[in-house]
């Protein structure tokens, strides 16, 4: 099996010194950037291939959040960020720009080895209970196309992230039944895990905002409080 390539973007050498050898030894391939653009044309060099990002908000010129605004322009990419910061209103902005995890430094390298493995097994392609037979599913005018991964609607591509394109594929093949958040992680990951609620919160948001008319008045992603999400077919299009 190939080995996974990690880069790490942090301004701080001395964390990609210990990084980059905890991560060697432990079967991983590791790039190093001390800037979010250094990491930005890492990410755009065709001859880098990287399975995951573990991004720091504190970089100076472009902040942490800046450079994964640029990297889920173009890249689908999972991203663990890292602060310095005790703040949950840092992790709420990480993870509703796109962030798939997030720690608080200063860190015990074996928790984000843990953490990094997590965010691999839920992200990497793997066949769900629900998308075994790879079925291109249309509702509300909506077209879903596991095979190459698009969403259409009304004849404009809609880019979703690999979680969301999962969760929503989830849900619309599921249409006017209940799926709670955590039946709908592992519908859409096909994987078992324990997910925070808030996170299942941000990535339904983030997929009310690109498909849904009116985000703050849903009409098609509904929440049934107490209970969990649905997809409902009987909305206007």
């Amino acid at each position: 099996m190939l080995k996974k390539t990690i880069l790490f973007i942090d301004d701080d050498e001395r964390i990609h010194d210990l990084l980059n050898e905890y991560f060697r030894k432990n079967g991983f391939q590791t790039l190093s950037a001390l800037s979010g653009m250094q990491g930005i044309t890492i990410l755009n060099d065709s001859a880098s291939h990287v399975d995951m990002v573990i991004l720091d908000i504190m970089l100076p010129e472009m902040d942490g959040f800046e450079t994964l605004r640029h990297i889920k322009k173009t890249n689908d990419v999972p991203v663990i960020m890292l602060t310095a910061k005790d703040d949950e209103t840092d992790r709420i902005v990480g993870l509703e720009m796109g962030a798939d995890d997030y720690l608080n430094k200063p860190f015990n390298p074996r928790e984000l080895l843990a953490r990094i493995k997590a965010v691999l097994r839920r992200t990497q392609p793997a066949p769900s209970q629900i998308m075994t037979d790879n079925e291109q599913l249309q509702s509300l005018g909506i077209t879903m196309n596991p095979a190459t991964r698009t969403v259409i609607r009304k004849g404009e591509e809609i880019h979703l992230s690999t979680v969301e394109f999962d969760i929503l594929y989830a849900l619309m093949g599921s249409q006017g039944r209940v799926i709670s958040r955590d039946e709908l992680m592992t519908l859409a990951r096909g994987l078992n895990f324990e997910a925070f609620d808030r996170s299942i919160d941000v990535h339904v948001s983030r997929i009310r905002k690109k498909i849904e008319p009116d985000p703050g008045n849903p009409r098609m992603l509904k929440t049934i409080w107490g209970k969990g999400y649905m997809w409902s077919d009987s909305a206007g299009a």
